[in-house]
């Protein structure tokens, strides 16, 4: 019979960290493995885990390896239990890591022989089972070891364990250490496992790290830390419980390797290779405003709502930009809280478009005031004061925007998503734009825009009430869609808030424009609203319609008016050509009749518009084709 001695063990601390090397965001530690250094066990007071009491029974796996003082290394801990096998045998024998660093033997086992080396396999935690990593915050950071070593009856077996899940480090710098309270890493939460070897990572969800400081070069380093599943592709963290942020390239973390994230300061932008600003916050957002002071065509795509800070003293909270030159694409998002208070020839969240787009943005809640004080005219409008050789497209404004003109001479152009649209040959337009916000004004007031010269307005609208209040003795112009239009089109736009001139001197009231010198219209209506002005000079869709002698115009087609107090569809008529301005009474001419007519025009037009009713509403809305 051969004799049958116990297993020596001399155990090899597989090592957990890297030493702290300078790495970019996202890169690969230095060193590439995890250190495995080859000494025997040394052992490090518990730092987790039950401490006092009963004795923590093992039914359930639990992991309490450590860290070492200087985080670049792991170490077991008294009390940690691995399992060992000899050749893959059967059997399984556990061992128990002592306090003065010895390893004692629950169930040993024992050599079948003195003739050879054999491969002795060792696992930690000592039984299979799940392993939950989704809050190493409380519960300190989760570990998954497997080690292997070569030995006979006469040689102790070093045991060299390797991990075999991975590491993520997050290290913020600079302004953003100050502001980081916690970090979650996006991946598996838990994992299934055997002798030692991940089977399967199961729950995505957010791991919470622990917060750890480490010692280097007599500096302090502050970061955060887990242990994670491989083979799962980490894209993004979250800060501070809300805060989200994708990586800058995303990775798939390997066993036994560790990872480091630098993290800044979330300047709330990116710059792509075009140099367009991919902003994602009210931070991005006044950084890429700020820059356009050096360069006004820097192009921006929002890639997230935004709401600005409240003003603290009850004044502004945003500068608004003098003139742009470039491309604004608001994604489909939306930015919030816009206030502006101000005196000046122009305003809004832009002043001044000049041969630039601004396209598919939401401007919510937005509190303009100009309190214009100088002589002439001030243009005041929620998304621009004036657009020149521009494009507006699927933009959208909603709360109030007012243009007071307190000057002796002064005198305002307001609109609900501009006050001023103007060209000097080459046509800007306004196209799939809304607004619900409020408007008010002294001399020429619109729920989309105060004036429109040389331009087009399509498919636009405004569900907002519009108000003029006029203090001159010059003619005043207020529409539910434009105040004032000359030599320009506008198709396929309707208003349903109510309309309202009122005060000194002649004012030009209408449903959906005020006053039409050589302009037309096509395919508009206005309902619901009140309409109201002086007799004569108002009207259901328009109030004044003016053929130039020279230019011609004076246009209107297929547009209709209900319900909206008037009985004409236009006040005063100069000249100009009505073809079709029909009251909707709902028996001879319904909603339904007036959507097949106006489709009709918007085909011939090529608008690439239509009128419906939908969801079972009243009245006719847009939809594009």
């Amino acid at each position: 019979m051969k004799k049958r001695d116990s297993i020596h063990l001399l155990l090899a601390a597989a090592a957990l960290l890297l030493a702290t090397a300078a790495c970019t965001k996202d890169e690969l530690a230095d060193g590439d493995r995890l250190p495995e250094g080859q000494y025997p066990l040394e052992i490090a007071r518990i730092t987790l885990g039950v401490e006092g009491g009963e004795a923590q029974p093992w039914g359930a796996p639990q992991t309490r390896v450590s860290e070492i003082a200087d985080g670049t290394g792991s170490v077991f801990d008294a009390g940690d239990r691995f399992a060992v096998q000899i050749d893959g045998k059967k059997e399984v024998g556990t061992y128990t890591v002592q306090n003065d660093g010895s390893v004692e033997a629950e169930n040993p086992l024992y050599w079948s022989d003195r003739d050879e080396a054999h491969t002795v396999t060792a696992w930690y935690p000592a039984t299979d089972g799940t392993l939950d990593l989704s809050d190493q915050q409380t519960n300190g950071l989760a570990y998954l070891l497997s080690g292997t070593g070569t030995g006979d009856y006469q040689t102790p077996v070093t045991l060299t364990f390797a991990h075999r899940l991975a590491k993520v480090r997050v290290t913020p710098t600079g302004d953003a250490l100050g502001e980081v309270q916690s970090l979650q890493l996006y991946t598996y939460t838990q994992c299934t496992y055997e002798k030692g070897k991940v089977v399967q990572g199961t729950d995505e969800g957010w791991i919470k790290m622990k917060k750890c400081e480490y010692t280097d070069n007599g500096a302090t380093i502050t970061c955060w830390e887990a242990n994670v599943v491989p083979g799962y592709e980490i894209k993004k963290l979250r800060a501070n419980g809300t805060e989200e942020r994708d990586l800058s390239s995303a990775f798939t973390p390997e066993a036994g390797k560790v990872y480091n994230i630098t993290l800044e300061k979330d300047k709330g932008y990116t710059i792509d290779e075009n140099g367009t600003y991919i902003v994602y916050s009210e931070e991005g957002l006044r950084a890429w405003a700020g820059s356009l002071w050096s360069n006004p065509s820097l192009s921006i795509i929002l890639t997230a709502d935004i709401t600005l800070t409240p003003p603290a003293d009850g004044g502004s909270n945003w500068n608004p930009i003098n003139t742009y030159q470039g491309t604004f694409d608001g994604g489909g998002h939306t930015i919030s809280g816009l206030v502006i208070k101000g005196n000046s020839t122009r305003l809004g969240f832009f002043q001044f478009l000049k041969s630039a787009t601004v396209k598919n943005l939401t401007l919510e809640n937005v509190q303009i005031t100009n309190d214009f004080s100088w002589d002439g005219m001030s243009y005041v409008g929620g998304l621009a004061g004036v657009i020149d050789y521009s494009t507006i497209e699927n933009c959208f404004v909603s709360g109030s925007v007012i243009g007071n003109a307190i000057g002796k001479w002064s005198k305002s152009c307001v609109g609900g998503v501009v006050g001023r649209i103007a060209s000097g040959g080459t046509l800007s337009t306004v196209a799939g734009c809304g607004s619900s916000a409020t408007v008010k004004g002294h001399n020429r007031v619109g729920g989309v825009a105060g004036e429109l010269n040389l331009d087009d307005i399509v498919s636009s609208y405004a569900t907002g009430s519009v108000t003029l209040e006029s203090k001159v003795t010059d003619d005043t112009y207020i529409g539910g869609v434009v105040g004032y239009c000359y030599d320009s089109f506008i198709s396929g736009c309707y208003a349903t808030g109510s309309v309202t001139g009122s005060g000194s001197g002649t004012i030009y009231v209408g449903g959906v424009l005020g006053t039409s010198l050589c302009g037309t219209m096509n395919a508009c209506y206005h309902a619901q609203g009140k309409v109201s002005g002086p007799n004569g000079t108002t009207g259901g869709v328009l109030g004044q319609n003016i053929l130039d002698s020279y230019f011609g115009g004076g246009v209107l087609n297929v547009c209709y008016w209900e319900n909206n107090g008037q009985e004409k569809g236009i006040g005063t008529n100069e000249g100009g050509t009505v073809l079709e301005a029909t009251k909707v009474d709902g028996t001879t001419v319904t909603w339904q009749t007036a959507i097949e007519a106006m489709n009709a025009k918007l085909d011939w037009l090529r608008t690439g518009w239509h009128y419906e009713l939908k969801d079972g509403n009243r009245l006719p809305t847009l939809k594009k084709l």
